[in-house]
């Protein structure tokens, strides 16, 4: 809450104090530091208010605000007004807590604070002037909300102290309480804000004091003197010294590699490799500290759900996040659901033998077994919890239809869909341009065989029917889809697993005339043996029954690899696992002060507390990700394969990428400065005028900040964010040529840029689609248990027999099916609560006193609005058939605002699931 005027809080003045020595922290009791009280002019009243439209308990003091309260002119006293958000569910201990905490506060021994001086120096301390004074007040002053007090702190200060430029707050209380921000009257020109949102640790926890900054952007070069030393101290408190295992309420931001995967202490089969050595490269995570597990040195040991890993403490969720059905309802999906579906079905763990079977999950449901949980309680918090997040009566399960099948059910089953879905599905951008042939792999072909691909000139002519291929690949009209030198390295573990049979796969696509994308051959790849040393498989459409029925069954394999990709590589690395180290390095080189800090900050809220539960329960071994994904155990090293042969960070940039995969050509003159050689490519033609939007915004906001010469290569804290991004946060990639420099306007624009999109758009456009794709396992099989019947294969005759049941139990089990789609439902919901990119953020509304700026981020919620409205003309423009037409459902996941639940559309600020 923002308060604008004085908020009448009685508060006994103490007696001023002013600074003189450096800003001390605070390690003795709250009674040493106790200020004499001085009751001038008539004593303090207390108005208890009951009936009237007042709410909770006003104290005023007669005193008339801004008098001396020494009757001498050398004082001003000025009142702060500290605002704290409460729980909004507490247990009867914690309003007991509550209530000796008021009366804690109300007698001067809870709450600390320290205005500093940023213009007046010390002469024996070189450092700001300091004038303090404790909370007072025997009860907090309610605002609108009954979450929400405010208490406040009468502060006597010297008249030539100047402007107050940070705040130090100490907490004498037992535990910490969550401090939302600090308004300063009195000093003149108007009040004087403090934006803090964060967690005010306890002395007992850590004797240091907390530092909160006036809201105004500050280069490190125009820092006020009096400050200087804050703003490095504060940063030096974030980064820690790299030692001794974290602990949960700390606010240190350290590096760390993936080693807490696997556990080798339970048993042999959850060993797994560290990721982020030479051998596999991998982006850092943060640091936790935890102690090496007994069998592996190298591994660190792990906490298991539902004990919390460590975060910074202002990074977890909130708890308005934790009520609503983001977060919490991901970590009662992980830790109850997917058991309780387990339990259901792994006595039983049989594949769909008809498509009723799955028609059932969304008509019928079927109902939960809870044997390990007989505790009626439990039972109740479980079901309830449930009843948020599906159509869960009593025990019974029953999934919403997927929008995939809503309009038309058999949509799926066409190849026009399965093309559409590469431009306008939930992972539209692996599709690229197909430049020349042959096709050839890059591995070595010792180890994989001939590089040559199976699908050749001759192939092609044959499909295209006659026209001629040269000019189709001149014309730009042919198009592929190869995750052949991927996944082939990993194909021999993979299909070695139970149950798990894949292939290395590449797909050509033909782009009509009529502006319809169609899939005209797929080749399927094993890794070659000594009888069989070129293991290519080519299909095609055909028109015989045999044929149709082998093609459905390479689309699913297809697919497979897409969804295994997407997840892996698109979704969780180029998204996940690449923003943390950017938030990691923000936190420990870049001053809450500084502007790009201040202009990153809604974008890293919340990722790196869902990565954590991501490496707890997603990605960890044994977790979702392996029981339900083709590679299996092998998930995280295939993520490190495409993070070592994949990523550039100079290729994240959207126009990059899209120039990189052919499906687009430089153009100044078009939003975003791409032309798309696929007009109707919805997902770029979309991300295109979000990217614009942010572009223009940033290039803005670079523009005001750093207008002088130099002014970026002599940033020091900007310097370092960008060093320590490059060499330690993605420090296997360290030495690589295509990092960008930092010199310029430009190079600071395209950077930041980049980032904003990574966690907002981009992660959007790949995240919120995954149940309305996904959500129906026919569509998007996330593994594949069987390899496609060959003549003579023993499998072969029950193929011809049953093509349909061979086609079903080729799909994942009902339990893989089951458990991945709750996975998916809950990753595509949105939260109540989401802040959305198109909504001005709290942050920057008071966290600068530059109108200008303010107008920058006004300009572009107008702009996002406007998106909004051609988003949704494109998706009613019938010439535009990948978004328009019987039973084809819109193109809306780039739409930037969306309502809470699974609604396939919107563009939160950060990846906050």
């Amino acid at each position: 809450m923002l308060t604008s005027h004085p908020t009448p809080t009685s508060l006994r003045r103490p007696e001023p104090i002013s600074g003189a020595g450096k800003h001390r922290l605070l390690t003795g009791k709250a009674a040493s530091f106790r200020p004499r009280l001085v009751r001038g002019g008539g004593g303090i009243r207390a108005v208890i208010s009951s009936g009237d439209s007042k709410t909770g308990v006003e104290i005023a003091a007669e005193q008339k605000f801004g008098e001396s309260n020494k009757g001498s002119s050398s004082y001003l006293n000025v009142r702060a007004v500290i605002t704290i958000r409460k729980k909004m569910k507490e247990k009867l201990t914690e309003k007991f807590e509550d209530q000796w905490e008021s009366f804690i506060n109300g007698i001067g021994k809870g709450i600390l604070i320290q205005l500093i001086s940023q213009d007046i120096i010390d002469p024996v301390t070189k450092s700001g002037k300091i004038a303090e004074s404790y909370v007072r007040g025997w009860l907090p002053k309610l605002s609108g909300s009954p979450n929400i007090v405010q208490y406040g702190a009468d502060v006597a200060v010297p008249r030539d102290f100047g402007q107050p430029g940070a705040i130090l707050v100490t907490n004498f209380h037992d535990k910490e309480f969550f401090l939302m921000e600090i308004v300063v009257h009195g000093f003149g020109n108007g009040p004087i804000f403090f934006w803090a949102d964060t967690w005010i640790h306890s002395v007992k926890d850590n004797p240091q004091s907390r530092i909160v900054f006036k809201n105004q952007a500050s280069l490190p070069s125009q820092t006020p003197p009096g400050i200087e030393n804050l703003r490095r101290d504060d940063l030096s408190c974030l980064r820690g010294d790299g030692k001794e295992s974290r602990k949960l309420h700390e606010r240190i931001y350290d590096y760390d590699l993936y080693n807490d995967l696997g556990n080798p202490d339970k048993n042999e089969g959850l060993v797994r490799p560290v990721l982020g050595t030479e051998e596999r490269p991998y982006p850092r995570r943060i640091r936790t500290g935890r102690p090496p597990t007994r069998t592996d040195p190298n591994t660190e040991t792990r906490i298991e759900k539902p004990h919390p890993v460590y975060v910074p403490r202002d990074e977890t969720f909130e708890e308005v996040k934790q009520n609503t059905f983001s977060a919490g309802r991901l970590k009662a999906v992980l830790h109850n659901l997917v058991p309780l579906i387990a339990a259901t079905l792994s006595k039983s763990d049989i594949p769909f033998t008809n498509f009723a079977d799955i028609d059932n999950l969304y008509k019928d449901g079927f109902l939960l077994i809870d044997e390990d949980h007989k505790d009626g309680r439990k039972n109740q918090i479980l079901t309830s919890v449930m009843k948020q997040m599906f159509t869960v009566g009593d025990r019974l399960l029953k999934y919403d239809l997927p929008a995939i099948i809503k309009r038309d059910r058999f949509a799926w089953l066409r190849d026009n869909e399965f093309a559409r879905q590469m431009l306008a599905g939930v992972n539209p951008v692996n599709i690229e341009l197909l430049k020349e042939l042959p096709i050839v792999s890059e591995l070595d072909p010792a180890i994989y065989g001939p590089p040559e691909s199976a699908i050749t000139r001759e192939l092609l002519a044959k499909e295209l029917n006659g026209i001629n291929v040269e000019e189709a690949i001149k014309d730009k009209k042919l198009f592929i889809l190869d995750y052949h030198d991927l996944l082939l390295p990993f194909i021999e573990k993979m299909n070695a697993l139970p149950d798990r049979k894949a292939y290395a796969s590449r797909t050509v696509f033909y782009y009509g005339e009529n502006g319809i994308l169609r899939p005209i051959v797929i080749e399927l790849s094993l890794p070659p043996t000594d009888s069989s040393p070129r293991n290519k498989f080519v299909f095609t459409h055909g028109h015989d029954a045999t044929t149709h029925w082998t093609w459905k069954l390479a689309k699913a394999h297809v697919c497979s690899n897409d969804a295994g990709v997407h997840q892996l590589v698109n979704h969780w690395l180029k998204t996940h696992a690449c923003m943390e180290p950017y938030i990691i390095a923000t936190h420990r080189q870049l001053s809450s002060m500084h502007p790009v800090y201040k202009l990153l900050h809604p974008h890293m809220r919340y990722t790196m507390e869902i990565n954590a539960l991501a490496r707890q329960s997603l990605i960890n071994g044994g977790g979702i990700i392996e029981a339900c994904f083709s590679p299996g155990k092998y998930a995280m090293e295939v993520s490190s394969a495409a993070y070592k042969s994949l990523w550039r960070f100079d290729m994240e940039s959207l126009p990059a990428d899209l120039i990189r995969r052919g499906v687009g050509v430089e153009d100044p003159s078009v939003p975003g400065g791409v032309k798309l050689v696929i007009e109707d490519y919805p997902y770029a033609a979309d991300a295109l005028l979000v990217w614009s939007a942010i572009k223009e915004l940033v290039e803005s906001y670079v523009d005001h900040y750093y207008s002088e010469p130099n002014s970026i290569s002599s940033d020091p804290e900007l310097q370092a964010w960008w060093d320590e991004i490059k060499n330690v946060g993605h420090h296997n990639k360290r030495n690589e040529p295509w990092w960008p420099n930092l010199e310029t306007q430009d190079d600071l624009s395209k950077i930041l840029t980049t980032i904003i999109w990574t966690g907002s758009g981009q992660h959007a456009a790949i995240n919120f689609g995954q149940y309305p794709f996904g959500g129906y396992p026919p569509n998007r099989p996330t593994l594949m248990r069987k390899l496609i019947p060959r003549v003579g294969d023993p499998e072969y005759e029950k193929f011809l027999q049953n093509p349909e049941l061979t086609f079903l139990t080729s799909l994942p089990t009902k339990l893989q099916a089951t458990k991945v789609m709750a996975v998916q439902d809950t990753l595509s919901t949105h939260s109540a609560d989401e802040e959305y990119i198109n909504q001005l953020h709290h942050i920057h509304r008071l966290a600068f006193n530059d109108s200008e700026v303010q107008k920058l981020f006004e300009d572009f919620s107008v702009k996002l609005e406007e998106i909004e409205r051609i988003i949704h003309q494109r998706n009613k423009n019938v010439e535009l058939k990948n978004r328009n037409g019987a039973g084809v459902p819109p193109y809306e996941l780039l739409l930037p605002s969306s309502s809470p639940g699974v609604t396939g559309r919107g563009i939160p600020n950060s990846i906050s699931i």
